[in-house]
This record gives structure tokens, sequence and C-alpha cells, in this order.
């Protein structure tokens, strides 16, 4: 459990917090939470920096944190777009095209890694420019909804993050289905001879 893993664990835990958070703003309109919500959020996406910085320098890198870090990112910027994209007085809504394009996105890479782990095929995620974009746009998306910033801008950020988010979705697709093609399990099976 090195220092790098423990601030990933730290962001993970701030996601239930920054939900709470929000969804009681949502009910009451109580300002304190909304200043919760916005702390909760700022810190676990310092946190992301902090934990990033610390396993580059001090040679931290280690399997689980390959894992827990993108896993903080999901369950941050998830909670936050589906949160922000529902019914609420008191924030402007996430479009639903961007909501249904990222979870639809998650779910077609999950099964295509729970396929590609079935087969046995050794295959590493390694990110594209495009999902990199689309990771900052989401972000920006869910701070400008946060922030109360001016409403007309948003569409000019959530739709290029659907539209990143979409193609770097394709991208991961085409990959995993170049890798299974090469598999040896994707050929057609011969029937056996009695």
């Amino acid at each position: 459990m090195t220092t790098a893993n423990k601030v990933t664990i730290f962001r993970i835990l701030l996601v239930p917090f920054f939900i709470v958070q929000v969804i009681y703003y949502n009910r009451t309109g109580n300002a304190v939470n909304w200043y919760c919500a916005i702390a909760s959020f700022f810190a676990a996406a310092v946190a992301d920096g902090i934990d990033g910085y610390i396993a580059r320098h001090f040679n931290q890198r280690s399997e689980l944190g390959a894992i827990l870090d993108p896993l903080a990112d999901k369950m941050l910027l998830i909670s936050g777009i589906i949160l922000l994209s529902m019914e609420t007085r008191y924030f402007v809504r996430i479009p639903l095209y961007l909501t249904a394009t990222v979870l639809s996105r998650d779910v077609i890479l999950i099964i295509g890694m729970a396929i590609i782990h079935y087969t046995g095929t050794k295959f590493s995620v390694r990110p594209h420019l495009t999902g990199k974009i689309a990771t900052v746009l989401q972000m920006a998306t869910v701070l400008w909804t946060l922030l109360k910033f001016k409403p007309a801008v948003l569409p000019y950020i959530t739709i290029p993050a659907a539209v990143f988010t979409g193609v770097s979705g394709l991208l991961y697709v085409f990959n995993g289905m170049t890798h299974l093609n090469a598999h040896p399990s994707s050929g057609p099976t011969t029937p056996q001879q009695p």
C-alpha cells in the first residue's frame, strides 16, 4: 500500500461524500451543501494530481494503482454527470445525450474487457488522446455546472465532450476487436472426428 495508493483511496472515499452533498443541495437548496460539494470535487481533482505526481517521482507505480486510479476518476465523473443531469431547481441540467454517451461507452468497455479476459487474450488498455480530451471535457462540464457559470456556454463544452467520448469508445472497441480477431479462439471451430 503505497502513499500514492492511499491518496487514491482518499479520492474514492470523497465520492460518496460528494454525492450526498449534491443530493441534499438538490433537495433543500442549502448553500452549505453546495459549498461542500464543490470543495469535495476540487479536493478529489487536486488529489488526482498529487497521487500521479507521487507515483511518478517516487517510483510508486503499482498494479493496484493502475486499477484504482482510473476507477477513482470514473466514480467521480460518472456520479457528477448523472447527478447533475437530473431535474433540479438549483443547477442547469447536464444534457442527457452526454450522460447516455458516457454510460454507454463505459458499459461497452466493461463488457469488452470481460470478453477479452474470458478468451485469455492479453490486452493492455492504453489511453488515447481522444479519451484524455473526453475526460478533460467531462470534468469541465461538471465543474461548469457545479459552479453555476453561464448556462449558454454549456453546450459548447457538452457537445465536444460527447463527440470525443463516443470516438474514444469506438477506438477502444476497434482495438479490442483487432486483438480478438488475432486470437486463435476467434477462428471457426472444426468438428471433431468420431
